[in-house]
């Protein structure tokens, strides 16, 4: 494993960012090892719902795991409120930094990810596969 920290400023969009600097490695595999930071807007995908909710404040990042490919993302957030209430869901596009995300990323180089649509759940799920050497 290759392992990468990486640090995004205020008004990144955190999943963005993440799927756009993966799309520039090398590798085809990609984790989440640890973030913190916060932000100022999260877009949560709830369990069960089919859009995102917009939750805006000062929010703390307690945790942010999933997998990265080059076509796409599979990413869980928890976040605390200022008043320390917790909620955590799906993470979306728009979710933007606060004062900073500090991240560590996990590059797998042997492995290939990539996205396809599954019939039995509508969604686009991993698909994995060893990395064929150059």
């Amino acid at each position: 494993m290759k392992v990468v920290p990486l640090r995004l400023t205020p008004g990144a969009d955190l999943r963005r960012a993440l799927e756009t600097w993966m799309g520039e490695q090398q590798e085809q595999a990609g984790c989440l090892i640890s973030a913190v930071g916060s932000l100022s807007v999260v877009q949560l995908r709830l369990a069960g719902a089919t859009e995102a909710t917009a939750i805006h404040g000062e929010l703390e990042i307690l945790s942010l795991s999933g997998t990265l490919s080059p076509d796409g993302s599979h990413l869980h957030i928890a976040i605390a409120d200022n008043q320390g209430a917790v909620i955590g869901g799906h993470l979306c596009g728009g979710s933007l930094v606060r004062t900073t995300a500090e991240l560590v990323v996990g590059l797998l180089p042997e492995w290939r990810f990539s996205r396809e649509i599954d019939p039995a759940t509508g969604y686009a799920e991993l698909r994995i596969s060893p990395q064929v050497p150059d």
